[in-house]
């Protein structure tokens, strides 16, 4: 499950119980059938629940923007910062906090070890390419959580098939 998910989860199953519970009380004072008045109910709240799961707040500020809104909201390049010297208990959020502090945060991803799952201490921002300069020299050499931060541009990833001819 992404975190952006298990986050709108309980959100989502509050606004469900409660689209129910409104439709259960206006349908049994309208409907003498309990069980078609449960069906209805069921039915107008799956539908309605997740129209109202995906309306936009009127107001997106940087710091509470989805990832989505962000880089729409970012005109131009985007740059991605590698973040090395990470505490293993540091969580996307944190990390996006930490960093939205220099500038516009577009995407965070933390790097797990495939077998055991666990976070690896380093990871990847992707910023608005206006901002990565002023991230590079804030936070590089940053003390957080009692580790020293190395953040600098990321390169490109190299490809296998290079080394074969």
């Amino acid at each position: 499950m992404s975190p952006s998910m298990r986050s709108s989860l309980p959100f989502t199953l509050a606004l469900a119980i409660i689209t129910y519970l409104l439709f259960q009380f206006v349908l049994t004072t309208v409907i003498t059938d309990v069980a078609i008045a449960a069906v209805i109910g069921v039915l107008l709240g799956g539908i309605l629940v997740p129209i109202l799961v995906e309306v936009k707040p009127l107001t997106d500020s940087p710091a509470t923007a989805t990832p989505k809104a962000a880089a729409a909201a970012v005109s131009g390049a985007n740059a991605t910062l590698y973040v090395g010297n990470l505490p293993y208990k540091a969580n996307e959020e944190a990390v996006r906090e930490l960093f939205q502090q220099s500038g516009t945060v577009i995407n965070v991803r933390l790097m797990k070890d495939r077998q055991t799952g666990r976070r690896r201490g380093f990871g990847f921002v992707e910023v608005a390419a206006k901002d990565a300069n002023r991230m590079i020299q804030k936070l590089n050499d940053f003390e957080y959580e009692g580790r020293t931060l190395k953040v600098r541009e990321a390169k490109e990833r190299q490809d296998g098939d290079d080394n074969e001819e």
